[in-house]
């Protein structure tokens, strides 16, 4: 019965002291607290808000030799339990229709401000390898700009020269990649077969661990290290953003 009493509105504690109300009777708010197992102040709330529900009523009665009246709670029929079941039911169906009107005016403030940056979260291998596979799906892709830390991809996707860049290079997908890593300037050898244009940055001048693509309204930042998570930001302005400041770093690096 508690349960029941819970899923049709009423909450945990109203459910313990009017279960304790219809067991007791009529009874004083110290009798209904250590029925119910609920706090004295506590029991005196949930009989306000019985009350205002019309399951809880009160009266006075001596109760004591001297004859000064005590008050006293009594749980109402069960019967008045529809009558929240059916108000709540009539709100429900007021607030359905109060919205449904609302709805076009609220689309309308949507749409008006604007287009909002679409921001996915990819975690783990598999997570970084749809991140890393997005850009191959999108067909009007034909550049891509990144900043990485070569050591951290090939440690974590040893593959990655193996399988990632030739499917690249199979979509004539170009890159403009600014580089770091410990063996230094080692991919300009491959750049031409690899439709790439590198530039390396010496690591102690730039201690960047991540990996960073820019390419058509998007940019994907890739966390490579501990736990390996991706996340792509669909956003015109940022990806503009970003480019101008790929393109900053390229103009200045030699």
């Amino acid at each position: 019965m508690f349960e029941a009493l819970k899923k049709i509105g009423l909450s945990e504690n109203e459910a313990k002291v009017y279960l304790a109300l219809l067991e007791l009777g009529a009874a004083t708010a110290d009798e209904i607290a250590k029925k119910a197992g609920v706090k004295r102040p506590t029991t005196y709330v949930q009989l306000e808000e019985l009350g205002q529900m019309g399951l809880v009523t009160t009266y006075e009665k001596a109760a004591r030799k001297d004859g000064a009246e005590k008050t006293f709670f009594r749980g109402e029929d069960p019967e008045y339990l529809k009558k929240i079941v059916e108000r709540d039911s009539a709100e429900v169906k007021e607030q359905e229709e109060v919205l449904h009107k609302m709805m076009p005016d609220l689309q309308k403030l949507f749409a008006f401000a604007g287009e909002r940056p679409k921001v996915r979260f990819f975690e783990g291998m598999e997570g970084f390898k749809t991140a890393q596979d997005e850009f191959l799906k999108t067909v009007k892709v034909k550049e891509i700009f990144s900043i990485a830390n070569v050591d951290e991809i090939f440690k974590l996707f040893p593959t990655h020269q193996n399988n990632y860049t030739p499917r690249r290079v199979q979509k004539n997908i170009r890159s403009k990649l600014l580089y770091t890593s410990a063996k230094g300037p080692f991919l300009k050898d491959s750049d031409e077969g690899m439709l790439r244009e590198s530039k390396f940055i010496p690591q102690e001048n730039f201690p960047f661990t991540c990996d960073l693509v820019i390419y058509d309204n998007k940019v994907q930042i890739t966390a490579l290290r501990e736990k390996p998570a991706a996340i792509i930001i669909e956003d015109q302005d940022m990806a503009n953003s970003m480019k101008a400041i790929f393109d900053f770093m390229w103009k200045a690096v030699p």
